[in-house]
């Protein structure tokens, strides 16, 4: 059994012909006998089924994929499992012990037409599975407080329940680090089962991230942390 995971910086990219790497992973009795990850060899129409059948790849992991693709991978015999997201390690444990979610399509786009829309428009519902979190950058510890224009060095995340609104308060350990702030905030957001992030402004390396894990992001935020929730709420919900 060999598995290709849409990789980004160590999650589950969202879509899997544009992500920045492959992890191959090939699986024999419940153990992994090799593991290697190669770069995205390009996006050619219909070149990724062959190229992966050559390799010997019987399964396809990836946050989401377009109807046409995943004909194409089925008629090399190759199974495809998209919705899935999350760090690399944790889905080969999950697709090891059989416990991989999948799902639906994590890439918002309408595939082969536009390219993806990492930032819905107003009145779009936001697609969030059950139990995940709204994550609010915020400059104090509780909803009343301004948003916070910056991800990854934010002072505050205020993980909310969009259901109840009860939130949990987390100061950002991320806040002083030297590099990789972004990064390391976005991997949190993720572990803390985000579907969204309402903040001011995002770095490149952590909107890859964000997006790999499927976590849509709201820019542009100010204000009361609030009012910007309750502004989102109404608009996606």
């Amino acid at each position: 059994m060999k598995v290709a995971i849409s990789t980004d910086m160590g999650y589950v990219s969202a879509h899997f012909g544009r992500c920045a790497s492959y992890t191959i992973v090939a699986i024999e009795e419940g153990k992994i006998v090799n593991r290697e990850e190669i770069p995205n060899p390009g996006h050619q129409p219909g070149f990724l089924p062959q190229y992966l059948s050559d390799r010997g790849v019987n399964v396809i992991i990836a946050g989401g994929m377009g109807p046409r693709a995943q004909g194409l991978f089925a008629q090399k015999n190759i199974e495809s499992l998209i919705g899935v997201q999350g760090p690399i390690d944790d889905v080969i444990t999950q697709f090891i012990n059989q416990e991989i979610e999948a799902g639906e399509d994590l890439c918002g786009h309408k595939h082969g037409e536009v390219e993806c829309e990492d930032h819905p428009t107003p009145g779009e519902p936001i697609k969030q599975k059950e139990g995940s979190k709204i994550f609010v950058t915020a400059q104090g510890k509780d909803l009343e407080a301004d948003i916070d224009p910056r991800f990854g060095r934010a002072e505050y995340f205020l993980v909310v329940d969009p259901e109840t609104m009860d939130f949990e308060v987390l100061e950002n350990p991320n806040k002083n680090v030297a590099q990789g702030g972004g990064i390391q905030s976005a991997q949190l957001a993720a572990e803390k089962n985000a579907s969204v992030v309402i903040t001011g402004q995002c770095g490149p390396n952590a909107e890859r991230i964000l997006k790999s894990s499927g976590i849509q992001m709201i820019t542009g935020a100010h204000g009361k942390a609030k009012d910007a929730l309750l502004q989102f709420l109404k608009e996606h919900h």
